[in-house]
Parts: structure tokens; sequence; C-alpha cells
């Protein structure tokens, strides 16, 4: 079996990271994977980029620029939509002629177009692992509460105006043509987002499943907290507090709940100045530190895997106050280091997220809760054992080899219907 993994970037970004982890566990279980990217950013061999032109460039740039127009030339949520109208031709690669099966991650931003997309379903089996809704709609990548989608996308919340055949509208119905007569295997990986692309009109008669991303259990592992402490040039004497994302001051992320958690922890225990200390990984925690009233520690972008590994291990509790999300790889990165976490009941994070077991999840929105349960994992709770809990979930639930054994019997399958639908 030839797999072939397609995703815009090597490794920026969740969908990247998720698919960099499956390529591993293909490999590592008997399955010749490959990545094709268009940014491509280290000599990993497996990993391969599209052929280097000025197309590459011309393609996200044409995209954002009839984006942008039907934004009346406003920035706002110029990149919060896709459209798909401009990408690259990779059926005459050889990586894809010799591929058995394709798979599609997250293909956005110039990558492929959705004639693209339709000329690869035309010549080979096709899996679209959904790390967010975009496949399911017509532009947005979260739905923010908007359920046109249900029925058919119009009149979008994200665009200027409230007309029928917006760009919303003219793109759902070019993904309409996409996928009409086509039968690709579209895998989520959280339950939450397989229902949601179930209710979706465009998927309707489409096949949809499960399955979670996974995570190496031999590099994210627990180690002596206060050395991981030491060696990250935190506070061994204060409880760590940790909060991650790709950038801090995102809306979605919840940066203005965790804010206010904290105000309220600290005004019901004002010790907590002097015996806690919060870590921000990612950027622009800069922005947000003067806002926490207990001791902030940004430490900006990581990149060194082994780093990562030590932040995690440092931190007492990881928070992840998202207001939207899938199956965040933080979370899970966070749990495979025995770190108990706490968050919104959103999304699949309860699925990862076993309340007052491995962590503590809380209602949506709620700065009640989300304070209740940083208080609850650092004073209230058994906390070797929620700790023993995170690991055993993780290594039940998400190891290289039971996600990909599962992928395996999704590409057979993929691989029998188009050989059925061929003939």
């Amino acid at each position: 079996m030839r797999v072939l993994i397609v995703n815009t970037s090597e490794n920026t970004g969740g969908a990247a990271v998720a698919a960099n982890r499956l390529l591993e566990a293909l490999n590592k279980n008997g399955v010749k994977a490959k990545m094709l990217v268009r940014d491509k950013m280290t000599d990993q061999l497996t990993v391969c980029p599209l052929p280097q032109t000025w197309k590459l460039q011309w393609h996200f740039l044409w995209e954002r620029l009839v984006i942008w127009l039907h934004l009346h030339f406003r920035r706002a949520n110029l990149f919060a939509v896709d459209i798909a109208n401009s990408g690259t031709d990779i059926t005459r690669l050889p990586e894809f002629q010799e591929a058995d099966v394709v798979h599609l991650h997250w293909v956005n931003q110039g990558m492929l177009s959705l004639k693209n997309i339709r000329k690869i379903m035309d010549q080979k089996p096709v899996v679209w692992t959904m790390h967010d809704l975009w496949p399911a709609t017509a532009i947005c990548h979260y739905a923010r509460g908007c359920n046109r989608f249900h029925e058919q996308c119009c009149k979008c919340p994200l665009l200027p105006g409230a007309s029928s055949h917006d760009l919303s509208n003219m793109v759902w119905r070019r993904k309409q043509l996409m996928l009409s007569g086509q039968q690709p295997t579209f895998v989520c990986c959280s339950q939450w987002l397989a229902d949601e692309a179930r209710k979706s009109a465009l998927l309707e008669g489409q096949k949809v499943v499960s399955i979670p991303n996974c995570i190496d259990t031999h590099q994210y592992r627990p180690m002596d907290k206060r050395m991981a402490k030491a060696t990250m040039k935190l506070p061994v004497n204060r409880r760590v507090i940790l909060f991650v994302s790709q950038k801090v001051t995102d809306p979605r992320k919840g940066m203005d709940y965790f804010i206010d958690a904290i105000h309220q922890l600290v005004e019901a225990n004002p010790q907590m100045k002097e015996n806690t200390a919060i870590a921000i990984l990612g950027g622009h925690a800069e922005d947000v530190a003067p806002k926490l009233e207990i001791p902030v520690w940004p430490l900006g972008y990581v990149n060194d895997p082994e780093d990562i590994v030590q932040v995690y291990n440092a931190a007492d509790v990881f928070v992840l106050p998202s207001l939207e999300d899938n199956l965040p790889n933080t979370l899970m990165e966070a749990m495979a280091c025995g770190v108990p976490c706490v968050g919104f009941k959103v999304g699949g994070i309860p699925e990862m997220i076993d309340h007052k077991v491995n962590g503590y999840v809380a209602y949506h929105r709620q700065v009640d809760g989300l304070a209740c349960g940083i208080r609850y994992v650092l004073e209230e709770s058994d906390y070797d054992e929620l700790s023993r809990q995170c690991v055993q979930k993780v290594q039940r639930c998400w190891s290289q080899q039971s996600v990909a054994q599962r992928y395996v019997e999704v590409y057979e399958e993929a691989v029998k219907r188009g050989v059925h639908h061929q003939a």
C-alpha cells in the first residue's frame, strides 16, 4: 500500500503536526507513505515539495485578492475563509502517479483548487482528513454558531451584506460540482466534528468516519517536573499554569476567559501571586502578560521537539479555554506528558478530557468553571492519579499503532470502492 499525504505545510499548524505524526506512524506500521507539501522546511526524505515556481506564490495571492474584493477591501476575515479558486495540479507528479491512495489533509491557501481536487478524485481513491469544517462548508473553517451549511451556504456572516448569491454560495455550488459522482472518505479527528460533518448538505450520502490523531508516546512522555522547570528556566518552587497557542491573542483560543479566570483565582487566593506562575508558549505572549495578575514567563515560539516536551513537563496544569476546537494536538501532548488539563465543553475537548478523571471540563464560556477547574487540579484533586490517568488515556486511544491500523482499514476500503466505482 502506497499512500500520498497532501498538506499545505510540512510542520506549521496543527494539521501539519497531525499529518507528520500520521506519516511516521504509517511508515512504522508497514505502509509506504510520503507527504507532498507546498512549504517544505526540513530535509526529511519522506516529505516532498511541490515544484518551486513563481506560480506557488501567485495561487496564494490570487485567492487572497479575490476574497479581499468580496470583503469590500477590508482585512477583517481575510484569513478566516478559503475559496480554493487557484492551486497546483499534482496529478502529473511521480509521487501522485505511484500512490494507491491520495490522503488530503489541510490543503488551503493556494495549495489545491477545487478543480485540482476533482481531478485527483477522478484518478485515485481519496481519503480526506478534516481538521476543521471547511470541507463540509462553503468557505469557513469554523461555523461560529452558523448552521447554514446544514442546507446551503449563503448570506455568510463572515462577508459584508446578506446576499443569497454571495461568495459563499458560489463556492458552495462549486464544491457540489467537485463532489458530484465522487466517493471520497471523509475522516474527522473527533466525534464532534464527524457529527457536524454529517449535518452538512454538501456531504449528504458521503462516507464520514471518526479517527483521532496520533502521538509518539516515546517522545511525549512524563519527566521529572522540577528538572523540566529548571531546564526551561521556569521557577522550580512555583506551580506552573501553562497556556499554549500558535497565536495566543487569537480570540478562538479564549485568552480573555483565561485572564478572567486567573483574576477570580487571585482575588480568592492572593497567595497565588507568590506560589504560582504562568508560562505562555506561542506568539504575542508579551501582549497579554500585563493583563495577568500572576507572574508570566513568555516562552515565545519553541521549535525543538525535546524543548516542547520539557515545557509540558514543567507545567502542573495545562489550560486550553478554546471557544471552538476539533481535537487539539496541544491537549494530547500535555496529557502524554502526564499533565492534567482544563478546558471548555466544546468541540472534541470533552472527548479528550474525562471530567475529574484526567482533568476538568467546564461549561462553555463559563469563567467560574474554568477557575474551578484550575483550582481543582492544583489543590483539590489526587494529582498523581490525574496524571496517571492522562498517560493511560493517551496510550489507549492515540498511540501510533492503533491509529495507523484504523487508517489502513480506511485505505483498503477506499481502494475497493474505487475499483468498484471504476467498474
